[in-house]
């Protein structure tokens, strides 16, 4: 089974380096969510978009030189993500900040909408006190849906390595959290 994976990925990038565009367009099915979501938490909703765009059209004109390893084409390409943002922040001179939504009244939300709004808020408040590599794990394993391999090698690290950080960004994150509510 496992030499059939083998063949898929191997035939699969070939199609890939072909330009073909229906390879392509399942790549960008697969992708686009996760790389959409990794960018909304990175540079901000607003310039989400245009970042996929760029992100997939430097995979495009870069494919050539893309060399297999242990992250997959999906891991290549959060690499890739990884310096968009990067890119971005450089060219930005305005901090980032996430979109907050406005103060819920009673009148405006359900009980449930308004409780739920609350903890939003302060998962995003927490999440912002992490260390900047602790949010890094954070944002590839949780919001782009990256596995340990794809994480690891999108970071130079060993798969075990991103398991055990992703864990104490997660236990770190629960703590701030705790006392938040204290």
């Amino acid at each position: 089974m496992r030499e059939e994976e083998g063949d898929d990925d191997a035939t699969r990038l070939r199609a890939v380096r072909a330009r073909d565009p229906d390879v392509w367009v399942d790549l960008y099915n697969e992708l686009y969510p996760r790389l959409r979501s990794f960018f909304i938490r990175r540079i901000g909703p607003d310039a989400a978009e245009d970042a996929v765009a760029e992100t997939l059209t430097r995979a495009l004109s870069g494919i050539d030189r893309y060399s297999p390893g242990p992250a997959g084409l999906p891991g290549w390409i959060f690499g890739i993500a990884r310096h968009v943002a990067a890119d971005h922040h450089r060219r930005t001179t305005k901090l980032r900040a996430l979109p907050q939504p406005g103060p819920a009244t009673a009148m405006d939300l359900p009980a449930e909408q308004a409780v739920l709004h609350d903890e939003h808020a302060t998962l995003r408040a927490a999440f912002e006190k992490l260390n900047a590599k602790d949010r890094e794990i954070l944002e590839l394993r949780v919001i782009a849906g990256l596995s340990a391999e794809e994480t690891a090698a999108v970071l130079g690290k060993r798969a075990g390595a991103v398991r055990m950080a992703q864990s104490r960004a997660l236990a770190e994150l629960r703590r701030i959290m705790e006392y938040a509510d204290a």
